[in-house]
């Protein structure tokens, strides 16, 4: 696969000031002052036809084989693109001393649900099968983290990815994709800052396959408000009516396919969240529980979408827990 030339990032960018976060990992006793500079790669992982499907690879410039945090971006499967990495997880990442590696993926709805898992699945492929020449990677120890439908995917990850990641870090992600919060018009504000008709929407996403949403002629998040006005967003990423063939959603939702080796994973949610509800992350909590697979929830009392709103002290205490118990999980003997 084709790749671009090295971006080196210098350390006092990447790492945010005081960012408070404690060396973990196999680096644990190299000095941040001696840590090699941070550089980035763009691989692509993946062709389907003429589009290329890329991969930012971050990491500390030598060649030690390192533990693989993989991020996804949200965008509800619409929008959305590689770059958007969380600050947050970009200073953990490079604390901890992992590659970092944030994907891109075909964006619905010119690419069906279908497409969408199988572009997760093939990037883990590449990460495995050529992680370890092409960038130092470890596949044995992989973290996945995201947010929102980076959340989806993250936890789709733990049962379409084979083996199974390491972790998961699930930030407001979902594991229902036909319940009432997407199959039925939503009363939220957030949904309706502008009033989208079908034609309209629809004449956004009339292009090309895309795997990044700046590739796309239309706007993608007015399509994304139709669908929420409507309630349609179920059977315009996927094809497939939830009421009628709601079994053609199982293979592809989280909550249907946790089992007692499912990996150990991270919640993170918003208790007031609008857009993604609270109760998504309740679910896969309680199926995780029922199953005996490793989890916490941290809820972030009256955190909107994104945790905005929340207090930030029991923000930073949430994120600084999450790192820890993935910590705890790549670093196992």
């Amino acid at each position: 696969m084709s790749r671009k030339a090295a971006r080196t990032i210098p350390r006092r960018t990447f790492l945010a000031a005081g960012a408070g976060l404690a060396l973990a990992g196999p680096l644990a006793s190299l000095s941040r002052a001696a840590a090699p500079p941070i550089v980035m790669k763009t691989h692509t992982y993946k062709k389907v036809g003429d589009l290329e499907i890329q991969a930012d690879v971050y990491r500390p410039d030598d060649d030690r084989l390192r533990p693989v945090v993989v991020w996804i971006h949200g965008g509800a499967l619409i929008v959305g693109f590689r770059e958007s990495v969380s600050q947050r997880v970009k200073d953990w990442a490079a604390e901890a001393g992992y590659v970092l590696v944030s994907i891109d993926y075909r964006l619905a709805p010119e690419t069906q649900l279908p497409g969408i898992i199988e572009d997760l699945e093939d990037a883990f492929a590449w990460i495995r099968r050529e992680g370890p020449g092409l960038f130092s990677a470890d596949p044995s120890r992989i973290a996945v983290a995201g947010g929102s439908a980076g959340g989806y995917l993250t936890l789709a990850s733990g049962y379409r990815v084979t083996p199974a990641p390491t972790v998961l870090l699930s930030f407001w992600g979902y594991g229902d994709l036909i319940g009432p919060w997407f199959s039925q018009p939503s009363p939220h504000a957030r949904h309706r800052t502008q009033e989208v008709t079908r034609e309209e929407a629809l004449k956004q996403v009339a292009g090309p396959p895309i795997s990044d949403s700046r590739q796309r002629a239309g706007n993608g998040g007015a399509f994304y408000q139709y669908c929420r006005q409507q309630g349609v967003w179920p059977q315009l990423v996927s094809g497939w009516d939830p009421k009628k063939e709601a079994a053609k959603f199982y293979p592809y939702m989280p909550l249907k396919n946790v089992t007692k080796d499912y990996p150990p994973t991270m919640l993170m949610h918003g208790t007031a969240d609008t857009d993604v509800p609270f109760e998504q992350s309740q679910l896969m909590a309680a199926a995780m529980k029922r199953h005996g697979a490793p989890h916490e929830l941290l809820p972030i009392d009256r955190g909107e979408h994104g945790l905005k709103g929340g207090d930030p002290a029991a923000i930073n205490a949430a994120y600084a827990q999450a790192f820890a118990f993935a910590d705890r999980y790549m670093n196992a003997d």
